[in-house]
C-alpha cells in the first residue's frame, strides 16, 4: 500500500534546513559589514553635531585652562627664569677674545716648569796645578849656603794639604832619606818627575793612579826642615832635578819664583 506524502498547506512553517549557495551567503556578508560601518559613521556624525550644537561647555573648558595657566605664570618665579635665560648665552661655545689670550699662559708655565734645568758644569782640572795654592815662598830653586836647593819651599801651617801637580803613577811614597824625610814621587809621563817632601803624613801608596789636584799627603817637617813646609822637585829623569818655576810656568802655573 502506497503512503501519502503530507501536503504542506501554505500557512506551515517550512523546517526543512535549506543550504543558500556560497556566492549569496559572501554577498550577504559584505552587506552586513556595510550596514554597520554606515551606522557607526551615524553615530559619530551625530556626536559631532550634538557637540558642535552645544556651544557652552566647549569655551568654558577652554577658558578654565587658559585661566589656570594665567595663576601658574603669575605665582612663577621671574627672577630665576631671568637668571636663566641670562645664563643661557654664557654656555654657548663661544670665548671671548680675552679668555682665549689667557688660556695658553698656564701651558707656557707648565712647560716651563716641566723643562729641565741645565746641570751646573764645572770647568776642567788643568793639566797641571798649584801643588799648595795660596802658600808663601820661602826659598826659591838656586844655590844656598854653598849648595844646591834643588826645588822651591812653599810654607803654610802644618798638615795642609798636598796635592799631585799634574796625573800620573805613584812611584815611591815613604821616607826618601837624604833629609828629605816622608816624600811621594809621581811619574808624570814623557820622562818626567815631580817629587814631594818633608810631608807629616802620606796618602797614597806606590802604584796608585793620581789626577791633578788630587790630595797625596799633609804638610809636615819631617827630615832636614827648620819649620813645616813643602819641598816642591821637578826632575827630568830621576834625580835630575831641573827649576821648577819656568817649567810650571810653561804649563800655565806660576809659583812665585
Amino acid at each position: 500500500m502506497q503512503e501519502d506524502s503530507p501536503v504542506q498547506n501554505e500557512n506551515t512553517p517550512d523546517t526543512t534546513t535549506r543550504i543558500e549557495p556560497p556566492q549569496r551567503a559572501g554577498r550577504r556578508n559584505r552587506l552586513v559589514v556595510l550596514a554597520a560601518a554606515a551606522l557607526v559613521a551615524l553615530g559619530l556624525g551625530g556626536v559631532a553635531v550634538a557637540t558642535t550644537g552645544n556651544n557652552r561647555p566647549a569655551p568654558t573648558a577652554v577658558s578654565l585652562d587658559a585661566q589656570s595657566r594665567a595663576e601658574a605664570v603669575s605665582r612663577a618665579d621671574r627672577s630665576a627664569r631671568e637668571s636663566s635665560t641670562l645664563a643661557t648665552p654664557s654656555a654657548s661655545p663661544t670665548t671671548s677674545p680675552s679668555a682665549a689670550s689667557a688660556s695658553p699662559t698656564p701651558t707656557k708655565t707648565a712647560a716651563a716648569k716641566a723643562k729641565p734645568k741645565p746641570k751646573k758644569t764645572t770647568k776642567p782640572t788643568p793639566a797641571w796645578v798649584d801643588p799648595m795654592p795660596g802658600a808663601s815662598v820661602t826659598s826659591c830653586y838656586g844655590q844656598r849656603w854653598g849648595t844646591l836647593h834643588a826645588g822651591i819651599d812653599l810654607a803654610l801651617p802644618s798638615g795642609t794639604p798636598i796635592r799631585a801637580a799634574a796625573a800620573g803613577t805613584v812611584t815611591q811614597a815613604g821616607d826618601a832619606s837624604d833629609g828629605y824625610g816622608n816624600s811621594v814621587f809621581i811619574d808624570n809621563g814623557n820622562g818626567y818627575l815631580t817629587h814631594y817632601a818633608h810631608q807629616s803624613r802620606i796618602a797614597v801608596t806606590v802604584g796608585q793612579k793620581v789626577k791633578a789636584g788630587q790630595v797625596i799627603g799633609y804638610e809636615g817637617a819631617t827630615g832636614d826642615a827648620t819649620g813645616p813646609h813643602l819641598h816642591f822637585e821637578v826632575h827630568q829623569g830621576m834625580w835630575n832635578q831641573i827649576d821648577p818655576a819656568p817649567f810650571m810656568r810653561a804649563h800655565g802655573v806660576d809659583l812665585g819664583c
